[in-house]
């Protein structure tokens, strides 16, 4: 004799569709960012105050124009040292990174992350309509990789 089951056709639940995280959900808004007359021994001091590594450079409008980092700051002392040159001269402008790569904000933190092994970077500026907006670093991917549902990782 066959057992029936009064229990009826069982509905599995819907599953939730995910959105993926995008830059603009993890990136910094608050940055801090140099000038271009700005003297290198200001931009030293700053990085090591605040304990960070580089900023972008940008003007009065807060458009893009370079980034600057400790490797440019250091690469500045040994050759004022070697050439004999007054570290108080140099600034930012002779000394900043000028083609600089951005993201785009709406792209997903995955292709983010990509783009990061692709280019060696650390950090990347975030640019809308020729305005800085903000700044995503290797670190806050990996803080955006592991908020993320299991069933984002495909």
């Amino acid at each position: 004799m066959a057992i029936k089951s009064f229990q009826g056709r069982r509905i599995l639940p819907k599953k939730e569709e995910l959105k993926p995280a995008l830059v603009s959900d993890y990136m910094s808004t608050k940055l801090i960012t140099f000038k271009p007359n700005q003297p290198i021994a200001e931009v030293m001091q700053t990085l090591i105050k605040r304990k960070i590594s580089g900023g972008p450079v940008v003007n009065d409008d807060n458009e893009l124009l370079g980034v600057i980092s400790e490797g440019d700051c250091i690469k500045q002392i040994s050759d004022s040292k070697y050439y004999n040159l007054p570290l108080n001269d140099a600034i930012v402008e002779n000394h900043m990174v000028k083609n600089v790569e951005t993201i785009d904000g709406n792209l997903n933190i995955f292709d983010a992350a990509k783009q990061f092994i692709d280019s060696k970077r650390r950090r990347f500026p975030i640019v809308k309509k020729g305005k800085l907006v903000g700044q995503i670093s290797q670190k806050d991917i990996l803080i955006a990789a592991l908020e993320q549902k299991g069933q984002n990782w495909k």
